[in-house]
């Protein structure tokens, strides 16, 4: 029988993402990270274009920025739509980041204790 997964209350988000300001807590995870950037990004990629997140319709958002006749226009839609891909990717990356964590919880084994 495989092992329950774990699941998390709001609370114990909240807390654990308030804990994340520390930056000594986040030196050993970014360079976790930037190991794995280039295999990650594959992941995410994948993830994104699963979800349909970069199908026509995000095609045609960026066609509709670009084509803005005013300046100012199509510098706001480009933020604006540079905004909503940035929260499109952090959401896809967590939720990446959690299987990950889980992957690595439910397939490590305790280090060695060498002398």
């Amino acid at each position: 029988m495989a092992p329950r997964r774990r699941t998390y209350t709001a609370q114990e988000v909240d807390v654990a993402v308030s804990r994340l300001a520390d930056p000594e807590r986040l030196r050993h995870a970014t360079e976790i990270v930037a190991h794995a950037a280039p295999g990650l990004a594959g992941v995410l990629d994948g993830a994104l274009a699963d979800g349909g997140w970069f199908d026509a319709a995000h095609e045609q958002l960026i066609a509709h920025a670009s084509a803005e006749p005013a300046p100012v226009d199509r510098l706001a839609a480009v933020r604006a739509l540079v905004d909503e891909q940035t929260r499109i990717g952090m959401l896809v990356g967590v939720a990446v980041g959690f299987e990950l964590a889980r992957e690595l919880q439910e397939n490590s084994h305790p280090p060695s204790q060498e002398s």
